[in-house]
């Protein structure tokens, strides 16, 4: 198994245990909401490409990654398949936003903001896959190792890059979106999804006794 111990010291919180649990009960919906995010982060990674078409270590680092994520939502798409599942859009979780509303506007400022964000996002994921991997059927348990090479590296990709076109160091303002999104990780979310916070749970009403 990859070691991910730089990622778990990354992150300023782990994946709480309540959404382990519902996700190992939610697995449609998660395998739903993992594919579509593995197709976000493959756009995501191109419009990078099309707004820095002149930044070569960027143009070179977010095509691979634009290529993996693609693999990758395809392999998740064959596993929905071969579980009879069928593949549907679902409405997005907050989690992305939370941070992505905090990104600065001025133009340097937001490519670096941006590459932060993205980092922790694919940091995320791959602290996820590991936390989960343990509790899947065969199939999905190697499939979510095989992720952790990958999305590690990721991640490394994004701070590298973040680094590499601030005129300072970045440390402050990834210690910054790492605490908003602990924050949303940590808090209460009605709406359960792969990235989403803790689950709410689901009281059933009961009519009151006359």
């Amino acid at each position: 198994m990859t070691d991910i111990s730089h990622i778990q010291e990354y992150l300023k919180c782990p994946t709480p245990d309540a959404w382990i649990q519902e996700a190992l009960q939610q697995e449609e919906i998660m395998l739903m909401d993992h594919a579509a995010n593995e197709m976000k982060a493959a756009q995501s990674a191109m419009t990078l490409m099309s707004k820095h078409p002149v930044k070569l270590d960027l143009l070179n680092k977010m095509s691979r990654l634009a290529r993996e994520e693609l693999v990758h939502f395809e392999q998740v798409l064959r596993i929905i398949k071969k579980k009879g599942l069928r593949y549907q859009a679902m409405k997005a979780s907050g989690y992305a936003l939370s941070m992505a509303k905090h990104i600065r506007k001025e133009q340097r400022a937001n490519l670096v903001d941006t590459l932060i964000v993205g980092s922790i996002i694919e940091a995320r994921s791959c602290e996820r896959f590991a936390k989960l991997a343990p509790h899947l059927d065969a199939d999905l348990n190697k499939f979510y190792l095989s992720l952790l090479k990958s999305e590690a590296r990721h991640y490394q990709d994004y701070l590298t890059l973040a680094q590499a076109y601030s005129d300072e160091d970045i440390q402050a303002r990834v210690d910054y979106f790492l605490q908003l999104e602990c924050d949303y990780i940590e808090a209460p979310d009605p709406l359960f999804r792969f990235h989403s916070g803790v689950p709410v749970p689901k009281f059933k009403y009961e009519k009151p006794a006359l």
